[in-house]
């Protein structure tokens, strides 16, 4: 009959974070001797997979799984009691059961190591929903992009200019179900600061910050309507100072058109028409051209009563112009009518007109 002797080892639970070396303990009493063997083996165990080796040292060699070859080795002194496992840059899927069976002889020992490996939450990211303004509510979230479950959120606020933190106002409403979100309520004065979240989990966290500042609304009203009313008075002003402008310009205008204007309703002058030997007689005055105008009306009536007929018959003179018609202009007898006596009379008399100036008229 063959004994064996079994010693098992405390079961252990670990926690890391992806990246981390981790050294899962497996700790013998057993020492290789002379005629004995010594065997140890570290065996992997996932839910609904087959256990499988992962390293072991037989027959005085160590011998590793293909796939972990570079990230596995023995810990150790594994030939004098240590027989550790030491697992670098740990990934997910390490994650999983880890069983150290070591056996020489009749004797074995167990031990079992339960690895978790986790991701550390990211930086959060904290934003805000709501206006910010005096009696209105405001919706504070935060919330981290990867990380191992659960991740736990905790909405604080920032006292002293970072020194300390401290409890959230007392009207502050917490989503019990989503911690992540955090309601201030009726914003008051009280409600401005700096509000920090900080996302956590078994390996790590990382937090964020979002600062709230109130606006009140009577307060905006008084700036946009001064801003309105300024703007107002600059555009009135400047309205003035262009009207001003245009009216001197307008004047300015009409002064230097005046000059050349040229009405278009006005009538343009008469021409008369003078014969060239009247120019003497037109110089003579208008005290002479009543008395001339009545003389010369009553020698062409005399004179043109006495003038001659042609005869019937023109005969040509040997110059070869019609008989009847002489070269110089026939001298014409001058009838001075008499004109009644009047007690007062002028004391000028006009002299006779020239002869050509019988058919002038003035």
């Amino acid at each position: 009959r063959t004994l064996f002797l079994l010693s098992a080892g405390a079961q252990t639970e670990m926690k890391r974070v992806v990246g981390d070396n981790a050294t899962l303990p497996c700790h013998h009493q057993f020492w290789q001797s002379n005629g004995q063997t010594l065997d140890i083996e570290w065996l992997l165990q996932k839910p609904n997979v087959k256990q499988r080796v992962i390293i072991t040292f037989f027959n005085n060699e160590v011998y590793t799984n293909d796939n972990h070859a570079s990230r596995l080795s023995f810990a150790g002194d594994y030939l004098n009691g240590d027989a550790s496992l030491l697992i670098n840059d740990l990934q997910l899927a390490d994650s999983g059961e880890y069983h150290c069976k070591v056996k020489t002889g009749g004797k074995y020992h167990w031990s079992q190591v339960n690895l978790i490996v986790l991701v550390k939450p990211s930086k959060p990211r904290c934003w805000m929903e709501g206006r910010l303004l005096e009696g209105s509510d405001v919706k504070l979230s935060c919330k981290s992009s990867d990380g191992s479950d659960p991740i736990h959120y905790k909405w604080e606020r920032v006292l002293d200019k970072g020194k300390s933190v401290g409890k959230l106002p007392s009207h502050a409403l917490i989503d019990l179900k989503n911690p992540e979100i955090v309601t201030l309520r009726n914003l008051t004065q009280d409600s401005s600061g700096v509000y920090k979240c900080t996302a956590s989990n078994d390996v790590g966290e990382e937090n964020c910050i979002i600062e709230v500042t109130m606006q009140y609304v009577r307060g905006i009203g008084v700036v946009a309507g001064a801003v309105v009313g300024v703007s107002f008075g600059v555009l009135l002003l400047i309205l003035i100072i262009w009207l001003v402008f245009r009216k001197k310009e307008k004047k300015k205008y009409e002064e230097e058109e005046t000059p050349n204007e040229i009405r278009e309703d006005a009538e343009a002058p008469k021409a008369k028409l003078v014969k060239p030997n009247s120019l003497s007689s037109s110089r003579s005055g208008s005290s002479r051209s009543g008395a001339s105008s009545t003389q010369s009306m009553v020698h062409n009536s005399t004179t043109r009563s006495q003038r001659p007929r042609p005869p019937a018959v023109a005969t040509l003179k040997e110059n070869g112009q019609p008989h009847g018609f002489p070269q110089s202009p026939p001298a014409y007898t001058q009838v001075v009518p008499k004109t009644p006596e009047t007690p007062a009379t002028p004391k000028f008399r006009p002299p006779n007109p020239p002869v050509g100036m019988a058919f002038q008229t003035v």
